[in-house]
């Protein structure tokens, strides 16, 4: 994880808010992109033939997908554990890499495995959807079989001593959560939920092995992540990586650093973070993340939140901050509430943890996600930061012409603009079930003659726009149904199970894509 991997992303150029989207090309240089076109498609959403999409032959593939396409950005979701509920958005730790994306047949590669260690096994029947399940017992499986037959070297030491501040809280509070059978570190016991130095000690005895494992399997995934890392960069592809604002209640953040949050004596939420109602939710988004204690964070200078940028910066060309708008106001909902009609909004750190981490990081390559409430103060903190922000096709046509999300309405190029994010349906299932006065404006405005035509509209229009950057789904370039939607918000089941097959990747796709890319002036 030597490599500063920051080269192709988006720096900001102070000239009337414009950005310029520089792309590295195999020599190194910055190429200055005035326009630029991305795909979203999650690392999980890759073929693969092991229950999930990981980061073997299927994500090399990808890239040179979108190379061919003239796409130069690939957006993925965080690449950090899933927790609750499947979501990459509630991980047991906002630092480590999901071991599930490890790709077996690079480990065979490296002599750790045979392909009879994992290509016997079952990995799901139908290969349409993900069987986290089977995932949870199996994966862990195959990576004990590739740790035994591993020898550490100088590159895992130098790994294990450069990633110290979290990958020893990590491999801890792994193997004690392994020994407690998954529960959460609240039910522990007291000594192990406040670290009492004695209990801290006699566990990291009594569970080196599994200690050394879980090193060893966030070595290989990072190891792995950046090999990737470095093609994609050198076919002329940013990797547009996303950081959730959040972390889990249940995880290594909230254990190793309750001072972070605001907890109860026992180290459970006092509050827990969410959405107000709205036309979408009538009861609001109860997510249940700890609110964190932004009193804390301002007193050490945003320390914390500065080491988490810089580390994302790293690993990603561009980062793309989910709930942006809860830096300049969260909302907080009292932890045994039922539902998020009780929250109240607070204030959040607004710029001053910006002018932090650009004084410490110097210029990030950020793009915020500023969807919701967005009020005057939220576009204020926009405007300091020079971040662009989102706009979203399909909440463009609810309204009236009026509406800020439709593409004439877009007040400066410096911006993103979707089709959809992992959250809105995909783009032909919300053509067929749209209220009939959103869709006769929207057919309209798009010149659609009929519903089935809007799909292909609304990605023309997206990159006909003058946003400088504009991305869609990979279910909308391949006109998939409704399930095959990424994620339902405030629903439990069915989500983060999106796959792909190496059959959806023609070449007569990746002409289509070419093609548009070249009508528009995009890269």
């Amino acid at each position: 994880m030597e490599t500063d991997n920051r080269l192709a992303g988006v720096h900001l150029l102070r000239s009337g808010w414009q950005a310029r989207f520089p792309l590295a090309d195999p020599s190194g240089n910055e190429v200055i992109v005035m326009r630029r076109s991305g795909i979203l498609l999650p690392i999980f959403s890759l073929p693969s033939r092991h229950g999930i999409g990981k980061l073997g032959k299927a994500a090399y593939d990808f890239v040179d997908f979108l190379k061919g396409a003239l796409v130069s950005c690939w957006q993925i979701l965080p690449i950090s554990p899933t927790g609750y509920g499947d979501s990459p958005y509630q991980s047991c730790c906002t630092f480590a890499g999901n071991p599930y994306f490890i790709d077996f047949d690079l480990l065979a590669e490296d002599g750790l495995l045979v392909p009879a260690d994992y290509d016997g096994l079952n990995w799901g029947e139908d290969g349409k959807t993900i069987p986290y399940e089977l995932l949870y017992t199996q994966c862990f499986e195959v990576l004990r079989i590739a740790f035994a037959n591993f020898k550490p070297d100088a590159d895992y030491e130098a790994f294990v001593r450069e990633q110290s501040d979290w990958l020893e809280d990590y491999a801890l509070y792994m193997a004690l959560k392994t020994a407690h059978g998954g529960t959460p570190f609240t039910q522990w016991g007291r000594s192990l939920r406040r670290r009492k130095p004695e209990a801290m000690e006699q566990a990291r005895e009594t569970y080196k092995e599994d200690i050394a494992f879980y090193q060893f399997v966030q070595y290989q995934f990072f190891k792995q992540w950046n090999r990737l890392k470095a093609y994609a960069n050198q076919q002329g592809v940013s990797i547009i990586g996303d950081l959730p604002i959040y972390t889990a209640a249940d995880s290594v953040e909230v254990w190793a650093h309750p001072e972070l949050f605001r907890l109860t004596v026992l180290n459970r939420p006092a509050e827990v973070a969410g959405c107000p109602p709205d036309g979408f939710a009538p009861t609001g988004q109860l997510w249940g993340n700890p609110i964190y204690n932004w009193d804390y964070h301002k007193a050490t200078d945003y320390a914390w939140w500065i080491g988490r940028l810089g580390y994302a910066a790293k690993l990603f060309d561009i980062i793309r901050i989910d709930h942006f708008r809860g830096f300049e106001s969260y909302y907080s909902i009292p932890a045994k509430a039922a539902t998020a009609e009780q929250g109240t909004w607070m204030q959040g750190p607004g710029y001053a943890l910006f002018e932090q981490a650009k004084e410490q990081l110097g210029e990030l390559h950020i793009i915020a996600e500023d969807l919701g409430n967005v009020t005057p103060r939220v576009r204020e903190l926009l405007a300091q930061t020079g971040y662009p922000g989102m706009k979203v096709l399909q909440f463009a046509f609810d309204s009236d012409a009026d509406n800020v999300y439709l593409p004439h309405n877009f007040e400066t190029s410096h911006c993103v603009v979707y089709t959809g994010t992992h959250d809105n349906d995909t783009l032909r299932h919300w053509a067929e079930t749209a209220p009939k006065d959103e869709m006769r404006f929207a057919r309209a405005y798009l010149h659609a003659e009929s519903r089935q035509e809007v799909p292909n509209a609304m990605i023309r229009a997206a990159w006909s726009s003058i946003a400088e950057l504009a991305v869609a789904q990979m279910q909308d370039f391949l006109k998939s149904g409704g399930e095959d939607r990424t994620n339902t918000p405030s629903t439990l089941g069915g989500n983060w199970c999106f796959r792909t097959t190496e059959q959806n990747y023609t070449e007569k796709l990746m002409r289509r894509i070419r093609r548009l890319n070249r009508t528009y002036g995009r890269k």
